[in-house]
C-alpha cells in the first residue's frame, strides 16, 4: 500500500505543478485550496500563496527550458501532499478526485494510476522494477 500511496502522490503533485502552467490553473488554485481547508483550514491561505509563487517558478522554469526546476517543484509538492495524507488519510479518495478532475497533463501524457517506471544500467548492474507487489528469490 505504501507504493501505491507514492504512486498516487508523485501522480497528484506532477499534475498540480504541471497544471500551474496551464490555462486550468484556476481550477489547481481551487482544489488545492479545497484539499487544505480541509485537513488545514489555518494554513489553506498561506499554501495558496505558495501555490501561486510556485507558478511563477515553473512559468520561468518552462519558458527557460529549465527542466530540473520544474522536477524540483514536483518534490516539493510532493512532500507537501505526503505531509496532507499523513495528517488526514481519509483524504486519500479526495486526492485521487483531484487527478481525474484536474486539466490534463500539458505533454500529452495521458494519467493513469500507474507510475512510469525509467531506469538506466550500465555494466553489470542489475535492475528489478515493478509497478506493484513483486517477490525475489535467490535461485
Amino acid at each position: 500500500m505504501e507504493s501505491e500511496l507514492a504512486a498516487l502522490v508523485n501522480l497528484a503533485a506532477s499534475t498540480v505543478v504541471s497544471g500551474m502552467a496551464t490555462a486550468g490553473w484556476e481550477s489547481v488554485r481551487r482544489a488545492m485550496g479545497e484539499l487544505w481547508r480541509r485537513v488545514h483550514p489555518e494554513r489553506a491561505d498561506t499554501v495558496l500563496a505558495e501555490l501561486g509563487e510556485a507558478r511563477t517558478e515553473v512559468l520561468v522554469a518552462r519558458r527557460n527550458g529549465d527542466e530540473r526546476a520544474e522536477r524540483e517543484l514536483v518534490g516539493e509538492w510532493q512532500t507537501r501532499l505526503r505531509r496532507l495524507l499523513a495528517a488526514d488519510p481519509e483524504m486519500v479518495p479526495e486526492l485521487r478526485r483531484l487527478i481525474d478532475e484536474l486539466p490534463p497533463l500539458s505533454d500529452g501524457e495521458p494519467r493513469t494510476g500507474s507510475p512510469r517506471l525509467t531506469a538506466n544500467v550500465s555494466g553489470r548492474s542489475r535492475v528489478t522494477m515493478a509497478g506493484r507487489d513483486i517477490n525475489i528469490t535467490k535461485g
